[in-house]
């Protein structure tokens, strides 16, 4: 399963939401200013029982973006060392997107959200099964999109859009609303997809 590295600016975030995280496939680094001398008692407490998966790194010296280079920095050597690791930066700092454009041209996985909440990933796995419909049909929709041509291929195509995170049988329910949608026809486990 794919590694998601959450990297939080605690000097712009203050995310409530950790629990969400405390799976095996994420490691958390929240980013600490020199200046903040204090974290709230549940953030300390969800991060506790991440252990190893978790860690906090205060940064030395204070100034405009200083904090924001240390990101970029722990990035660039994760992104070494797991080429294939999905890098969430949680920030209301807009100056990262320039950065996670010239990762994506890179083809490393990043993405930036306000909150944890607002996460791609937990955005997809948290959301009804019609938003979840939705989601996968945008997805195949797109022009540059492969279209899966037998189901077990599809299957394992919308695994991968949630990273792993449904059961089998949700994957079956999705597969049957793009079917019940008109979507994709299915014959002998063949897909053929709609005009």
């Amino acid at each position: 399963m794919r590694r998601n590295v959450v990297l939080i600016d605690f000097e712009s975030v203050q995310p409530a939401q950790l629990a969400a995280l405390d799976h095996e496939h994420f490691k958390v680094i929240v980013f600490v200013g020199a200046n903040q001398a204090r974290i709230p008692f549940e953030i300390v407490d969800a991060l506790q029982r991440m252990g190893g998966r978790a860690e906090y790194i205060k940064i030395a010296g204070s100034g405009p973006n200083a904090l924001d280079f240390h990101i970029a920095f722990y990035i660039g050597q994760l992104a070494a060392a797991d080429p294939a690791a999905y890098f969430h930066i949680i920030s209301k700092d807009k100056g990262f997107d320039p950065l996670i454009q010239h990762l994506k041209a890179k083809k490393i996985l990043a993405s930036r959200s306000t909150c944890v909440s607002e996460m791609p990933l937990i955005k997809a796995v948290n959301t009804s099964q019609q938003e979840r419909l939705q989601f996968v049909m945008d997805k195949l929709r797109q022009p540059k999109a492969t279209k899966p041509r037998t189901v077990k291929t599809l299957s394992s195509a919308i695994s991968s859009l949630f990273q792993k995170q449904l059961a089998e049988d949700e994957i079956a329910a999705l597969i049957a609303g793009l079917i019940s949608a008109g979507f994709i026809t299915v014959t002998a486990n063949k897909v053929t997809y709609s005009a």
